[in-house]
Formats: structure tokens, C-alpha cells, sequence
């Protein structure tokens, strides 16, 4: 009888433990994608803004056609992505072609100076501050789940979940890049 209930007693501390690190590890999932629906508000305003400043720079730059091919295809993608994983790959094409696109601008004093132009464009940077703040809290979440996923005991649970780590939201390859060259400086 001792033995019946030393077990039992067994059986119900690991039950317990696994409802326990079931449970820790969907709120930190759910928060991961709490934290994405942050990033999604910016991203659709992001979207809804660059054809708004294609539109201003289309004249100025006709035969810069090839930059702003790449953009409305990156935003398309962007916009046609489904999972939090795909749309951070996309957004980080996006960007890369965004980078480029401000690159080519630079080159167009007149469109600088144009005031659709200027408010546009502090339109998007405002967007891409509140980009950079809701990504350190979606990074924040990733890891925190990512943390728990490799843990033990919690990767028990996770491996029998079939969960594995997920990405990060970073700058991307292309920006990583230019942010690792030194600034060029013209005097």
C-alpha cells in the first residue's frame, strides 16, 4: 500500500511539473507573438506608407527604376507573408531595399528639399524608431522563449512539444553590412 501510494505521489509531482512547463512555455509563446502584433501595427504603416513616397520620388528618379522595383516587390512579399518567421525574412528584404533606396535619394538634391518628400520621409523614420523599440521587445520575448526551449528541465516538455528556437528580428545581412562599414566621410 506504501509503495502504491509513493507512487501515485511520483505520478502526481511529474504531471504537475509538466503542466507546469507546458504551461510556462505557451505564455512565452503567446508573448513572443503578442510582441510580432506590436511590430505588425508598425510594419502595415510602413507598408502604407512607401508607395505614398514612391509616388513622390517616381519623377525624380525615372531612370533609378530598378531601386524602386525592388522595393514594391520587397513590400509586396512583406504584405504576402504569413508566419512571424517569413515576415521577418521579408522585412528584412524590405529594408535592405529601403537602405538603397535612400542611398540612390542622396544623389537628388531637389527631391531632398521637396516638402512631400521631407514629411514623408520623417513620416517612415518615425515609423522605423517605433520599428527598432517593439523589435527589442520582440527580441526580448524570442530569447526568453528560446531560454526556456533549451533548458532543462523545460526542454523535456519542449522537445516532446516538437518546439524548437526561434529567430530573432535583426537588421538582416544587408544592413548588418553597411552599419559594419565605417561611415564615409566627405569634406
Amino acid at each position: 500500500m506504501t509503495a502504491l501510494l509513493v507512487i501515485l505521489g511520483l505520478v502526481a509531482i511529474i504531471v504537475i511539473w509538466y503542466i507546469s512547463a507546458n504551461n510556462k512555455l505557451v505564455a512565452l509563446k503567446n508573448n513572443r507573438e503578442n510582441a510580432f502584433a506590436d511590430i505588425d501595427v508598425q510594419l502595415k504603416q510602413r507598408h502604407d506608407l512607401i508607395p505614398q513616397l514612391i509616388g513622390a520620388v517616381k519623377g525624380y528618379m525615372d531612370h533609378e527604376s530598378g531601386v524602386l522595383t525592388r522595393i514594391t516587390e520587397a513590400r509586396s512579399n512583406a504584405m504576402g507573408a504569413k508566419s512571424i518567421n517569413d515576415k521577418v525574412n521579408a522585412e528584412n528584404e524590405l529594408g535592405a531595399a529601403m537602405s538603397a533606396f535612400n542611398i540612390q535619394v542622396e544623389a537628388y538634391p531637389d527631391l531632398k528639399a521637396s516638402a512631400n518628400f521631407l514629411q514623408l520621409q520623417n513620416e517612415i523614420s518615425d515609423i522605423e524608431n517605433k520599428l527598432a523599440a517593439v523589435r527589442r521587445f520582440f527580441n526580448s520575448t524570442t530569447k526568453e522563449l528560446n531560454t526556456a526551449i533549451e533548458s532543462i528541465p523545460t526542454n523535456i516538455v519542449a522537445n516532446i512539444k516538437k518546439m524548437t528556437t526561434q529567430p530573432m528580428f535583426d537588421l538582416g545581412e544587408t544592413q548588418r553590412e553597411q552599419l559594419d562599414k565605417a561611415p564615409e566621410v566627405k569634406f
